[in-house]
């Protein structure tokens, strides 16, 4: 069937079936790698694929799948559960009988809970199963402990706008499995355009230039084609995807990267990630909380004022919401950003718990106790305690556990 009346998606007619067509991820496919030589030996071990979206993982299970001699079974852990999970381990101790291994891919590993993942476990252990997972999400948090030390865990990249540029042109030239018989015209600037816009993800990339495809501009020249143009990419694209989950790994990325920019005073890119947020749909008022944490964290006692400005911003969000509170958040942000910074107040604090955690629960000292009854005050709660008034606040008194007597938190 030629690839007009082809109705799989561009993106997965394009898929690459040998590690020599897969582009991006050398560092773990590359020629000489430990991966590529298991895969080469048909002895893959069990593998956790991390990466965000569009950068290969589900393809590089497949190209696994093609290269062994296992049976290899695939589920989504969105569809499938425990139940599923007993007809896999049933035909795995049949292969087994034949001594055949057996592999399962489940994609999006991370949205099995805590009990599927438990059914899972022994059978990996056991090497029943070689189990490939697939996630977008950071395994550390997803993924149980138990069955995460028995996976090898490999980190994919997002693609680069060279390769994203490589494959967007492999499916324009393609007439087996592409656009190759649609004479479609489109100018190296316009790829790179479309691999730019396409933010590292290779499916986002060809499913626009699919969807492109449908409506392109008639060539100047008849019997020539058509032409792709940029307008036509923005058109389809209505809008650059923004990675970022406001659950997952990259929201935790991005307001990790505004506080570092913030800590580190360049207001410039402070902003980059505040708009990096709001224009993604973040919470206003999650950023001001951040903001208000940060005013007592990193400038603390250089400007007591970056306190007030972080909830009078806190509040002014909740009053005016989004849009108009984005430029009330820039405020702070570049204000933040432009204070002197100290972090004395967080690093005192530290040292301060840390005496509690180790030394648990000191007494408190006899004259420092409430007395409120006569018992209390027999048993010397409060004696020889200074008020401080009468001693003009001068007064020389020891206000810490014996244990700690003349400790310093503050430098």
């Amino acid at each position: 069937m030629i690839a007009q009346n082809n109705k799989t998606p561009l993106a997965d007619r394009m898929r690459p079936q040998t590690l020599a067509e897969f582009l991006g991820q050398d560092e773990i496919v590359g020629p000489g790698k430990m991966l590529r030589q298991a895969i080469a030996a048909d002895n893959v071990p069990s593998l956790i694929f991390w990466g965000p979206p569009g950068s290969g993982k589900t393809t590089l299970a497949q190209i696994i799948a093609r290269a062994t001699k296992a049976e290899f079974i695939r589920f989504s852990a969105v569809t499938s559960g425990v139940r599923d999970l007993r007809e896999v381990i049933k035909k795995a101790r049949e292969n087994a009988i034949e001594d055949k291994k057996t592999i399962l891919f489940i994609d999006e590993i991370h949205r099995w809970n805590k009990a599927q993942q438990d059914a899972l476990l022994p059978h990996v252990e056991k090497g029943l199963i070689t189990l490939i997972g697939a996630t977008t999400e950071n395994p550390s948090f997803e993924v149980r402990g138990a069955l995460l030390s028995r996976c090898r865990v490999f980190v994919l990249k997002q693609l680069g706008q060279t390769e994203i540029a490589e494959i967007i042109k492999r499916a324009w030239r393609d007439k087996e499995r592409g656009l190759g018989q649609l004479k479609i015209k489109i100018a190296d600037q316009v790829i790179n355009f479309l691999a730019g816009l396409s933010n590292g993800d290779a499916r986002v990339a060809l499913n626009v230039l699919e969807y492109a495809s449908t409506s392109p501009q008639p060539s100047p020249s008849k019997g020539e084609g058509v032409i792709i143009s940029a307008d036509i990419i923005k058109q389809a694209f209505q809008k650059s995807p923004l990675l970022y989950d406001k659950d997952g790994e990259e929201h935790y990325n991005i307001i990790s990267a505004l506080h570092k920019a913030l800590r580190g005073s360049d207001a410039d890119a402070a902003l980059y990630w505040l708009a990096r947020m709001l224009e993604a749909g973040e919470d206003p008022l999650y950023i001001a909380r951040r903001l208000t944490r940060f005013a007592a964290e990193d400038v603390g006692l250089a400007n007591s004022r970056a306190l007030e400005q972080a909830v009078a911003v806190f509040q002014a969000c909740h009053f005016i919401g989004l849009p108009e509170c984005n430029v009330i958040l820039a405020q702070a942000v570049v204000y933040l950003a432009k204070c002197e910074k100290s972090n004395e107040l967080y690093t005192a604090y530290n040292r301060a718990a840390a005496d509690v955690r180790e030394l648990g629960n000191l007494p408190v000292p006899l004259h420092l106790r409430n007395a409120p009854t006569k018992l209390m005050k027999e048993l010397e709660y409060g004696k020889g305690y200074k008020y401080s008034p009468d001693y003009g606040y001068k007064e020389k008194q020891e206000y810490l556990p014996e244990k700690l007597k003349g400790r310093k938190y503050l430098k």
